[in-house]
């Protein structure tokens, strides 16, 4: 998993599940070949027996034969997810969708809204959450 800014991701992977833009896709070992847009939700994946999760938002998905490579707009793990600035940032963005009158344009504000909801639902897999 990698986004112009930093490599968040590059383990050996027993299982994938990401949200392309049509739905989520399931990907294990031996998937046939894959080009997908990705749209705004959470990736768990499996490693050393363990899942994990990352927020994504936007981007490309390639699966090959031997790897799975994802081209993130961004990403995030659920640990470093901020669940109080996330929380904040989904209560903003359902104000500016509902509240004509601040002057944000309402597709902008869905879109803030669904980011927030893959941020705080990869946030609520992670361990003690």
């Amino acid at each position: 998993v990698v986004t112009p800014e930093r490599l968040v991701v590059r383990e050996n992977v027993t299982a994938v599940q990401v949200l392309a833009k049509n739905g989520y896709v399931g990907i294990l070992p031996g998937h046939a070949p894959l080009l997908a847009e990705l749209g705004t939700g959470y990736l768990q994946f499996e490693s050393g027996g363990r899942k994990h999760f990352l927020a994504v938002h936007g981007g490309f998905l390639e699966v090959l034969q031997d790897h799975v490579r994802v081209l993130a707009d961004a990403a995030e793990r659920a640990e470093e997810i901020d669940i109080e600035r996330a929380k904040a940032a989904k209560k903003r963005a359902e104000e500016q969708v509902f509240n004509p009158s601040l002057g944000v344009d309402p597709a902008f504000a869905l879109y803030a809204m669904e980011r927030a909801q893959a941020r705080l639902d990869a946030a609520a897999q992670k361990p003690g959450s």
